[in-house]
């Protein structure tokens, strides 16, 4: 895989609460110097991030980010405003709870209601994969598919269970087929992880240290 591969596959993500404008700045030229898919930034961002990469590469945004605990109007609402901002795909975290609680209904309500909100922009759901036994993250996979889900993706990168591990890759993989993707996050640190990743099935990286990792191809 060249650089340019890996890189068409990343979401370049800053998504620490106190970046600063020239932090968004640093990042968003970034993602655009080494073609990125888009830069990830929290819905405060959006606007600043799509002015920096004017077109050249998407905007990506998060929303019920970390915790997925907002009601689920108040998700919907979020994504649409981060969309009328400048952002071309969104990323939410679904109710977690429910999740704990088994009730794949309420999960997939969730995810049908910010669907309904952005029904023209790329809707990643982000499953906190490591809280889950296979069992559950499998349910819990066909939920937000069901609910029109265009990519399943691992974690945050901010819950202390942790990020994206081989295991959760391959079992969301092997449960969406060609019915949607998967995006594998939190944890990515170097070359081999992200190639392990996707070659477990991920379709796109959450990335922080992208720089670091494209360097390692040589």
């Amino acid at each position: 895989m060249t650089r340019r591969e890996l890189a068409a596959v990343v979401d370049h993500t800053l998504l620490r609460p106190e970046a600063t404008l020239a932090d968004i700045d640093r990042v968003a030229a970034e993602a655009v110097s080494f073609g990125c898919a888009s830069v990830c930034v929290q819905p405060s961002a959006v606007a600043r991030a799509a002015e920096v990469v004017d077109g050249r590469i998407l905007v990506c945004s998060v929303v019920g980010f970390p915790h997925g605990a907002s009601v689920s109007r108040t998700k919907a609402d979020e994504a649409a405003t981060v969309v009328a901002l400048g952002a071309a795909e969104v990323d939410m975290v679904v109710d977690l709870g429910a999740l704990g609680d088994g009730d794949f209904a309420a999960v997939a309500a969730d995810v049908a209601e910010v669907r309904a909100a952005v029904p023209s922009v790329v809707l990643k759901v982000i499953l906190e994969s490591a809280l889950w036994s296979p069992s559950v993250l499998r349910q819990a996979t066909e939920a937000a598919m069901g609910a029109g889900a265009d990519f399943v993706k691992t974690s945050t990168g901010f819950h202390p269970a942790g990020g994206a591990s081989i295991d959760a890759v391959s079992i969301m993989s092997s449960v969406v087929g060609d019915r949607a993707r998967v995006k594998a996050s939190g944890a990515i640190r170097d070359t081999a992880t992200a190639l392990a990743m996707l070659a477990a099935g991920a379709d796109r990286l959450g990335v922080s240290g992208t720089g670091a990792i494209l360097d390692g191809l040589g």
